[in-house]
C-alpha cells in the first residue's frame, strides 16, 4: 500500500504527457485499492479490538492462568457478557479532513479502531499472527443477541449461552458461520462503508488537483489506507521504509486473504501488487524525500495512536477495569429481587474490583507486617507462659476430596470444638463449666454436617426477628420451658419470637427504653454503640437494640437451653456459643461501651469475683454494667445475700452504682454500674482486694488465657487507648482513633493514621463498585456476614448502610487490630482458623476471606478449613475469596468437589477474586468412626 505513496510523488517539472501518464497510473492503482478495501472488510484481523489497542494499560494473564477461571458459559448471566457498546459511535464521528494531514491520520486511526471493534464483534478471527493471539484465546464470547464480542471474560469454546447461541473463541469453521450471518452485522458493515466512502472522497480530491496538491492528497489517501489496515501492519509499516514496507503490506494482505478463504480478495490483492510494481518501475523518487515522508508518516501515526490509547484508557477504566473476568452462575432467585444486578451492571459491564493507583498496593498481602501491633498469638502465648501454662500443639491434617457426612451425636447441630465427647469425658472437673468450653479435636474434621429435613432458605430480615422456619431449627424444648416468658413459641410451620425474655416478658424495646429513661447518659446509638450481652437466651435484647442503632455481641453456652444461640442466628441477630468458665473471652480489653446481664445465671460474686473481673477487663473506662437479676429487686434471703456480696465486690472494684430502678411493666429491677475513668480510686483503696494485676500481665491477651482474679490499671497517658471515650456514633465509624500516631507503622507499611484512612477508602471503593453491583448477589437475602480476616474493619464499615451486621475476625497470628475495630463502633473477636469456630452450622449468609487462605496455609491444611466454611455457611450462601491466583485455583477445586457454584472469577497479575455459592448438596456416605 505504500506504493501509492511513492507513486504520488509526481515531479511537476516533467512534461505534461508524462504527468498525464503518471496520473492515469495512479488513478488505476487507487481504483484497485478502493475495490480491495470494499471487498476486504471481512478479513480484518481480530487483534484490533478495544482491548487489543489498549494492551499497554491492561494486565493480561497467561493462557495457563486464564484457564483457572474458566467456567461453564451456559451459566453465564446476561449482565456478565456485555461488551463495548461504543463501536458505532466511534465509526460515525470520524470523517476525514482533506485540509490537515495529521488530523486525517488521527481520525483515520479512530475510524480504524471503530471498524475493528465492529469486526471483532462479528467474529473471533483465527488469522491474527501476533502475540495477542495467545492471550485472547477463550476471550471471545456471544452476547444475548448472538453477536460475538471480544471481551474480558474467560470462557470455554464450543458452548452455548443462555439463549442457545453458539459461543465461539475462534478456530476452524468460524469464517463460514460469519459469512452466513454477515447480513445481521450492521455495525461492521456500516463501519466499512464509512471507511470506503472516506477513501473514495480522497480519490476524487486527488483527481481534481495537480502537482503538489495531487501529491498532498495522495499522501492523505495513503495514510488513511494504512490506518484502516490492522494495527500490527501499521506498526510494521512505521518501522520499515521503501520496498520493505510495501512488500510486508502486500504479503500480509495476501496471507490474510488466504487464511480467510476469500479467493476473490486474493485475486484483487494480486492485481494491486502488480499495479504497484508497475508504478514502481515507472517512478523514481529521491531517497531523501521518501525517507522524510516515511518519518513524517510515523510521527503522525504515533500521535494518532497515542491519542487513541489515551481515549481507550479512559473508556477502559470507566467500563471494564484491568483484568480477566469470568462471571457465571445461575441467578435463580437472586435476579427476582429488586436488589439484583440488572441494567446497571450492563451499563458499567464489570466495575473495577481491584483499586487503581495507590489503593492497589493494599491487594499485595505479601508485604504486610505487624506494624505497631503484636499478634494475639504472641500476646496470649507470653501470658500463658507467664502463668506457667502449656500452649496447645498444632494439629496435623491431610487432604482428601472424598466427602462424607459427620458421624456425631450432635447430628445437624455439630460444633466440633464444643461437641468433642471424647475430650469432655476426660475432664477432671466440670465445676467451672469446663465441659462448655472449647475442646477441639486433635485433627480438624473434614466431614460435612448434614442438613435438617425440609430445610429451606431462611426468612429475610426484619421478618426473621419475629419468626423462623421450624424445620430449620427443629427444637421445641425451649418453647415448652420458656414459652410463658415469651422467648419462643411454636406456631404451625414457624417458630415465633414475641420479643420477650426472662426480665422483659412484655417486650425488649420497652425494657431498652426504660434503661435510657433511668440513665439518659447511656444514650443508645450515640454515646453507647457496642454492647456485650451475657447469657443472651434467644438474643431479643440485642435484636431490638438494632432499632436504636446499637450492635450487640450476644453469647450463651450450648447447654440445656436447647439451641438458644442457634435461634438467635437464624433470626438474624449476632451471637456465638461461649461460656464464662476458666478462660478469658476472645476479646481485647477496654472495648465494650455497655455490658448487659438479664438474669444470666452467672455467679459474679464467688471466688474473689473472678468472672466479674473478666467483665471489668472488657469494659471501657467509664463504661456501664447493666444488671437486672432477682438479687436487684427480690427480698428472699438468698437474693439478699447475693446483693450484699455484689455491693461489696463492686465497691472494691471502684464501680459506682449510678442508679437502681424498677421496670413496673415487666416487674423487674435494674441496677446500673459505671467503671472508673482513671486510677484515683485504685490508689485510695485501703484493702488490696481484689488485687491489681502484675505489670507483666497483658490485658489484651485473650486466646486460651486462664482467668485471674485481678484488675488491670487504667491508662494514664492521654495518647493511650482507653484514656477517653470515642466520639459519638456514627462519626466514630470514620474517625481515625486518637491513639494512632504517625510514628506507628500500619499493617500496609504506611504511618498508622494514613494506613487506616487508605484501608477505609479502599473498601468503600471495592464494595460500592464491585460487591454491591458486580457480583450478582441479591443483598436482600444477606443478613449475617463474617469478615474472616478483618484488618481495620474497613469491609464492615463500607457495609454500614446495608441491613446487615458483620462479625470481624482477627486471626491470632495477625496484627492485633481488633481494638481499632471496636473504637470505630464495630465488633469482632479473635479466632484461629486452624480450629472450628464456636457457632452452629448454617449461621452465615456471606463469608468474606481477604488473603485468609494463603496465610493459613503456612500453619494448617486448607481442606479442613474449607469443611468448616461449608459448615457455618448457609445453603445458597456466598463466599468471596480474594487471594493469590494459585490459592484461588485450589479453593475453586475444593468448592467444585463440594458441588458449589462458581459465580465469578477475576484475576489481575498474581492476584485473584472469586465468588462462590454453596448448594444443598450433601454426600450419601457417613463416616465410619464417630467424630470427636
Amino acid at each position: 500500500m505504500m506504493a501509492f505513496g511513492r507513486n504520488s510523488r509526481i515531479d511537476t517539472r516533467r512534461n505534461s504527457s508524462y504527468c498525464s501518464t503518471a496520473t492515469m497510473g495512479v488513478f488505476v492503482a487507487l481504483c484497485l485499492v478502493g475495490v480491495w478495501m470494499m471487498t476486504s472488510s471481512t478479513i480484518v484481523p481480530g487483534d484490533m479490538s478495544s482491548t487489543g489497542t489498549n494492551s499497554e494499560m491492561k494486565h493480561q494473564v497467561s493462557e495457563t492462568d486464564l484457564k483457572q477461571f474458566e467456567d461453564n458459559q451456559s451459566d453465564l448471566p446476561e449482565d456478565a457478557i456485555k461488551g463495548d457498546t461504543n463501536s458505532d459511535a466511534n465509526t460515525s464521528t470520524n470523517e476525514p479532513d482533506p485540509d490537515s494531514t495529521s488530523k486525517e491520520i488521527e481520525n483515520s486511526a479512530n475510524e480504524s479502531k471503530g471498524n475493528d471493534q465492529a469486526e471483532n464483534a462479528a467474529k473471533g478471527d483465527k488469522g491474527a499472527k501476533d502475540s495477542w493471539d495467545d492471550t485472547s484465546k477463550g476471550q471471545t464470547y456471544n452476547d444475548v443477541n448472538g453477536e460475538t464480542e471480544g471481551g474480558m471474560a474467560s470462557v470455554e469454546s464450543g458452548k452455548s449461552d443462555s439463549d442457545g447461541h453458539q459461543i465461539s473463541s475462534g478456530g476452524e469453521g468460524q469464517d463460514k458461520n460469519l459469512e452466513q450471518n454477515s447480513g445481521e452485522r450492521n455495525a461492521g458493515t456500516n463501519s466499512d462503508e464509512a471507511a470506503n466512502d472516506a477513501h473514495e472522497k480522497s480519490v476524487d480530491q486527488s483527481l481534481e488537483g495537480s502537482g503538489d496538491n495531487v501529491q498532498e492528497n495522495m499522501e492523505q489517501s495513503s495514510d488513511e489506507t494504512i490506518n484502516n489496515a490492522p494495527e500490527k501492519n501499521m506498526e510494521q509499516n512505521s518501522d520499515g521504509t521503501g520496498n520493505n514496507m510495501e512488500e510486508k503490506n502486500i504479503e500480509q494482505s495476501s496471507d490474510e486473504t488466504v487464511n480467510n478463504g476469500e479467493d476473490e480478495n486474493t485475486k484483487q490483492n494480486s492485481d494491486v501488487t502488480e499495479s504497484s510494481t508497475q508504478g514502481n518501475s515507472q517512478q523514481k523518487y529521491n531517497e531523501d524525500v521518501k525517507n522524510e515522508q516515511v518519518k513524517q508518516l510515523e510521527q503522525n501515526f504515533d500521535e494518532a495512536t497515542n491519542n487513541e490509547m489515551r481515549q481507550d484508557e479512559k473508556i477502559g477504566k470507566d467500563e471494564m477495569g484491568d483484568g480477566q473476568i469470568n462471571n457465571t452462575g445461575n441467578e435463580n432467585q437472586d435476579n427476582s429481587s429488586g436488589n439484583n444486578v440488572g441494567n446497571k451492571q450492563n451499563d458499567q459491564a464489570m466495575n473495577e474490583v481491584f483499586p487503581d493507583g495507590a489503593q492497589s498496593e493494599l491487594l499485595n498481602e505479601t508485604n504486610t507486617q505487624n506494624g505497631a501491633w503484636s499478634t494475639q498469638a504472641t500476646e496470649s502465648k507470653n501470658e500463658r507462659e507467664t502463668q506457667k501454662t502449656s500452649a496447645s500443639s498444632s494439629s496435623k491434617q491431610s487432604f482428601e476430596f472424598t466427602w462424607k457426612l459427620c458421624n456425631s451425636s450432635a447430628g445437624t447441630d455439630y460444633i466440633p470444638c464444643l461437641d468433642n465427647d471424647a475430650a469432655i469425658k476426660k475432664l477432671k472437673s466440670t465445676k467451672h463449666y469446663e465441659h462448655r468450653e472449647r475442646h477441639c479435636p486433635e485433627e480438624a474434621p473434614t466431614c460435612l454436617v448434614p442438613l435438617p429435613d425440609q430445610y429451606r432458605r431462611s426468612i429475610e430480615w426484619p421478618k426473621s426477628r419475629g419468626k423462623v422456619w421450624y424445620h430449620n431449627v427443629p427444637h421445641t424444648a425451649l418453647a415448652q420451658y420458656k414459652g410463658h416468658q415469651n422467648w419462643v413459641k411454636v406456631s404451625g410451620e414457624y417458630l415465633t419470637f414475641p420479643g420477650g425474655g426472662t426480665q422483659f416478658k412484655n417486650g425488649a424495646l420497652h425494657y431498652i427504653d426504660k434503661i435510657q429513661e433511668a440513665l439518659p447518659g447511656i444514650a443508645w446509638g450515640k454515646q453507647s454503640r457496642v454492647v456485650l450481652d451475657v447469657g443472651c437466651g434467644v438474643a431479643s435484647f440485642g435484636g431490638y437494640l438494632f432499632d436504636r442503632d446499637v450492635i450487640t455481641m450476644s453469647f450463651a453456652p450450648k447447654d440445656e437451653h436447647e439451641a438458644q444461640v442457634q435461634f438467635a442466628l437464624e433470626r438474624g441477630i449476632p451471637a456465638f456459643s461461649g461460656v464464662m468458665g476458666t478462660k478469658r473471652l476472645p476479646f481485647p480489653s477496654r472495648v465494650f461501651d455497655v455490658i448487659h446481664c438479664a438474669r444470666c445465671r452467672v455467679p459474679w460474686h464467688i471466688e474473689g469475683g473472678m468472672l466479674l473481673l473478666e467483665l471489668n477487663r472488657l469494659l471501657r473506662p467509664g463504661g456501664y454494667f447493666v444488671w437486672s437479676a432477682t438479687p436487684v429487686y427480690q427480698n428472699i434471703p438468698e437474693d439478699v445475700e447475693i446483693w450484699k456480696a455484689m455491693s461489696a465486690l463492686t465497691k472494691a472494684m471502684c464501680w459506682d452504682l449510678l442508679m437502681k430502678t424498677k421496670d413496673k411493666l415487666n416487674r423487674v429491677g435494674i441496677a446500673i454500674y459505671r467503671k472508673p475513668l482513671d486510677n484515683t480510686c485504685y490508689d485510695k483503696r485501703k484493702a488490696n482486694g481484689p488485687p491489681l494485676c502484675q505489670e507483666s500481665d497483658d490485658p489484651n491477651a485473650a486466646w486460651n488465657v486462664p482467668l485471674q482474679a485481678c484488675m488491670h490499671r487504667l491508662p494514664t497517658n492521654p495518647a493511650e487507648r482507653g484514656s477517653r471515650w470515642p466520639v459519638q456514633w456514627p462519626l466514630r465509624l470514620e474517625t481515625t482513633p486518637y491513639w494512632l500516631n504517625s510514628s506507628q507503622t500500619g499493617v500496609y507499611g504506611k504511618p498508622a493514621p494514613e494506613d487506616f484512612t487508605v484501608d477505609y477508602a479502599h473498601w468503600k471503593y471495592v464494595v460500592s463498585n464491585s460487591y454491591l453491583n458486580g457480583m450478582g448477589i441479591n443483598w436482600g437475602t444477606v443478613r449475617n456476614v463474617m469478615d474472616m480476616r478483618a484488618v481495620y474493619g474497613g469491609f464492615a464499615a463500607a457495609l454500614r448502610d446495608m441491613k446487615v451486621w458483620v462479625l470481624n475476625i482477627i486471626s491470632i497470628d495477625a496484627p492485633d487490630t481488633l481494638p481499632i475495630i471496636y473504637e470505630r463502633g464495630l465488633f469482632g473477636m479473635y479466632h484461629d482458623w486452624c480450629e472450628s469456630f464456636s457457632t452452629y452450622p448454617r449461621s452465615y449468609d456471606l463469608l468474606h476471606a481477604d488473603h485468609l487462605f494463603s496465610n493459613l496455609k503456612k500453619r494448617c491444611k486448607l481442606l479442613p478449613v474449607m469443611a468448616e466454611v461449608d459448615r457455618i455457611l448457609r445453603p445458597e450462601g456466598k463466599l468471596i475469596v480474594r487471594d493469590k491466583v494459585e490459592i484461588i485455583n485450589e479453593i475453586e477445586n475444593m468448592a467444585k468437589s463440594l458441588h458449589w457454584e462458581v459465580r465469578l472469577t477475576f484475576s489481575k497479575e498474581s492476584e485473584g477474586l472469586m465468588c462462590l455459592q454453596k448448594t444443598s448438596w450433601r454426600p450419601k456416605e457417613v463416616e465410619a468412626s464417630t467424630v470427636s
